[in-house]
């Protein structure tokens, strides 16, 4: 054990600190990354806490509370407090003492060999009504080890475990679904080798998430998986520019042929053997009730593929409730979810099955390298008048929107002249002035599916060179060129936004110019106070975050 030189701590609470200056840092943050949640990321010592839901995913994706704690040990500076090492090797002991199973004649079953766990669980006011007897358990009393499940509460029980802190592993298979032959079109490809591990991991372990950096090929995950379970497929994707690239990418990467795929959105209704749905039509309502429910059975799909998973919208959640008899797969570049149901991920869409950090991917060649900065530019006096007396609701916007950011983006812009440009904001009326500008086209949420699909292709190309864009072209968007994204405002620090604005700049580039991500930041302001979630999430995957002064841009 290395306690003398390490670069970690280990507190009591359950927090991690990592010095961040450490020789041994970047392993140590790689490593605690399989368990640990960073929270804090400022300049010298980061802070991570270990939770249970980070301990539950990394124990159902293979790792032990002995790999855990060896982790700690080896990169500790100081004796792991006792309290830590006893609350690491029960909370992972809490994985898997419930198992959810179907017995012979295929009803669900909830079973323990531990029969205290058992009568707590069943005494539970949410799950009693969930669960009942079996006529061969009664009248065993504390030898009852197992109880029948309500047919369709499959989804809802798992859910309510996770809240109680005992999360069931769900081992009671997968319906097969309609057979559809798919196989991969490798002639002038294949996948790589952590994309073949993220295939095998999710297939083995039935259904679950697997976590990839944008630009690392989440959706040939979703291929793999798709060819190795040769199966009717319903895939859930964000938008409709979504859902036509992922159409683009089977018919190339695949045996799928244009008559075995079909779009499921506000313009298109086709349901086909693999058939891509948009979560806007799946959670429209007409009269208050959902409109197109249908789908989840108009075929008897044997896998279900979430793109974005940590964008789920909440009605999904309750809809994928009734879905447990069908394999899912969540893609995802963080489970990082802002309204907090990361438990929900886990219990309704299964558990992290794999995870590839973004460096490591990044060193093999497969993801561009990235500099990121944070530009701190000075409010002039009255726009700092103007900000201290406005209301709470209102001063993000105020600094979001500062008149002197514009200055910086055209320095910016000028600095990086001749390369594929991304101006970002969040602000309508903001991306209509950057726009006018810059003399650029703009892309929003009005900008017709068209329009948008040919401006991306012209960015592709290089016959345009600076997009103007909102958080539209967060999502799903192939714009491998582009090699520089100006973030001049976001949602409130956002770190899936993050994850998803700078996964823009990942894709590996012909040109073989390295990426620059920069973030526009009012100073002293809520703006400041935000950026502190964007740099955690850079943080914890291994990007460093560099601050400049605006006045300083040309050094």
């Amino acid at each position: 054990m290395n306690t003398a030189a390490g670069p970690l701590i280990v507190q009591s609470d359950r927090t991690v600190l990592l010095e961040v200056a450490h020789p041994d840092a970047e392993d140590a943050r790689h490593d605690l990354a399989v368990f640990a949640e960073l929270e804090r990321a400022p300049e010298h010592i980061h802070t991570y806490r270990i939770t249970r839901l980070g301990l539950w995913n990394a124990r159902a994706a293979g790792h032990t509370a002995e790999n855990m704690l060896a982790t700690l040990e080896k990169y500790s500076k100081f004796d792991i407090p006792q309290s830590v090492i006893v609350d690491i090797g029960e909370t992972v002991g809490r994985y898997g003492r419930l198992v959810i199973e179907r017995d012979d004649t295929g009803t669900l079953i909830l079973r323990s060999t531990d029969a205290a766990v058992l009568s707590e669980i069943v005494r539970a006011k949410r799950i009693a009504p969930l669960l009942f007897l079996p006529d061969d358990q009664k009248g065993r009393g504390p030898a009852i080890d197992r109880y029948e499940i309500q047919a369709w509460a499959r989804g809802q029980v798992k859910q309510e475990l996770v809240k109680l802190g005992w999360p069931a592993e769900d081992l009671a298979g997968y319906t097969p679904g309609t057979p559809h032959e798919i196989a991969l079109d490798e002639r002038e490809w294949s996948l790589r080798e952590y994309q073949n591990q993220a295939v095998s991991s999710f297939v083995d372990g039935g259904s679950g998430v697997v976590v990839l950096p944008c630009g690392a090929g989440k959706t040939l995950v979703g291929a793999g998986a798709m060819a190795t379970v040769k199966t009717t497929t319903l895939i859930l994707v964000t938008n409709t520019v979504s859902a036509r690239q992922w159409r683009s990418e089977l018919l190339r990467r695949t045996s799928l042929t244009e008559d075995e795929i079909g779009e499921y959105s506000g313009q298109v209704k086709e349901v086909k053997p693999v058939t891509i749905a948009t979560y806007q039509i799946l959670t429209a309502k007409r009269k208050g009730e959902y409109a197109h429910l249908a789908l989840l059975n108009a075929l008897d799909w044997g896998l279900v593929i979430y793109d974005e998973v940590h964008l789920l919208p909440a009605p999904v959640f309750k809809l994928t409730a009734e879905l447990q008899a069908r394999r899912r797969l969540g893609l995802t570049a963080t489970l990082v979810r802002e309204d907090g149901r990361e438990g929900d991920v886990f219990s309704l869409i299964g558990p992290k099955r794999f995870d590839a950090p973004w460096k490591e991917i990044e060193a093999q060649g497969f993801i561009s390298p990235a500099s990121c900065f944070e530009v701190r530019i000075d409010l002039p006096q009255q726009e700092r008048l103007e900000y201290a007396a406005s209301a709470d609701d209102e001063r993000y916007r105020l600094a979001a929107t500062a008149p002197a950011k514009l200055s910086v983006v055209k320095e910016l812009v000028k600095k990086h002249e001749g390369e594929r440009i991304l101006v970002i904001g969040q602000y309508l009326d903001q991306i209509d002035m950057l726009a006018e500008a810059l003399g650029a086209p703009k892309l929003t949420g009005s900008t017709p599916i068209e329009e948008r699909e040919r401006l991306y292709q012209e960015f592709r190309d290089g016959v345009t060179k600076i997009l103007v864009v909102s958080k539209v072209a967060n999502f799903s968007v192939d714009l491998p060129e582009a090699t520089v994204a100006i973030q001049v405002s976001g949602s409130f620090g956002s770190r899936q936004e993050e994850a998803q604005r700078l996964g823009r700049l990942l894709r590996p580039k012909e040109s073989g110019l390295p990426a620059n991500f920069y973030t526009l930041v009012a100073r002293d302001t809520v703006d400041q106070d935000f950026a502190q979630n964007r740099q955690r999430f850079l943080a914890e995957q291994g990007y460093s975050y560099t601050i400049l002064d605006s006045d300083n841009l040309a050094a």
